[in-house]
């Protein structure tokens, strides 16, 4: 595809803009805006990929797993803003996920440690960590806003914080892992996963990239899983006092 090609493809981007205008949703600045990010971001991404893979250094790769890490810490922290230190938990459940899916898929062959690999991998393993712990979140303050008189009678009756927050957090965690779950049931008679699509277009093995497409949906599960239930565990305790009682944030 040339940069022309590519050109033509804003015809996708002016007809959505087109129809918010005429029908005034009001959203033609943020599809404007999301659409002009997008390009310059993904140019960016592409010639610092390029020059990763020219390297083929370990130091650009943690570099840019790092900056993953990083970049995704910080926009799903935007939604914790009641539990406290959530900027560490966050990136420490990013940490866990990156450093055990690698390690498996490493340590068993599975793929090479190389940039190519890594790093695709790394954006989508922690790209979809970042989504789920964000619904999590999302999730876990509206249980505990809608439950604090539950909540608080399990307190004042003798129970513990993680008895009192027990139904909520396995609620949020269930919650938040349904559409992963729910998405794999229907993978290949619904939608063509866009990884699998993507090599397929570029002319791959239709098998090959099947078997690729299942190895990311395994890890994406896995993902999901560890990212809420970690997640959960880590930020439960910071709803609540010193004095067992429910913080007045979520009141």
């Amino acid at each position: 595809m040339t940069y022309f090609t590519l050109s033509l493809t804003l015809l996708f981007v002016l007809i959505p803009i087109l129809l918010a205008y005429f029908l005034k949703l009001g959203i033609e600045k943020d599809i404007l805006v999301a659409t002009v990010r997008s390009v310059i971001q993904l140019l960016i991404v592409g010639y610092l990929l390029q020059f990763i893979f020219d390297q083929d250094s370990s130091i650009f790769i943690i570099l840019m797993v790092g900056l993953i890490i990083f970049a995704a810490t910080h926009n799903a922290r935007q939604k914790g803003i009641n539990y406290k230190g959530i900027t560490w938990k966050l990136t420490l459940t990013y940490i866990t996920i990156e450093v055990l899916t690698q390690s498996i898929l490493i340590g068993l062959n599975i793929t090479p440690a190389t940039p190519q690999y890594v790093i695709p991998i790394s954006g989508m393993v922690v790209g979809n960590a970042m989504v789920l712990s964000i619904l999590f979140l999302n999730r876990l303050t509206s249980e505990v806003n809608d439950k604090q008189d539950e909540i608080e009678l399990i307190l004042s009756l003798g129970g513990s914080t993680k008895q009192a927050i027990h139904r909520q957090l396995i609620t949020s965690i269930k919650a938040s892992t349904v559409p992963t779950i729910e998405k794999q049931k229907t993978m290949g008679l619904v939608q063509l996963p866009g990884m699998m699509s993507g090599q397929i277009i570029a002319g791959a093995d239709p098998i090959q990239a099947v078997q690729f497409q299942l190895l990311i949906l395994f890890i994406l599960l896995t993902t999901a899983i560890i990212t809420s239930i970690m997640l959960g565990f880590l930020s439960y305790p910071t709803l609540f006092t010193e004095q067992m009682q429910l913080k007045q944030t979520f009141k």
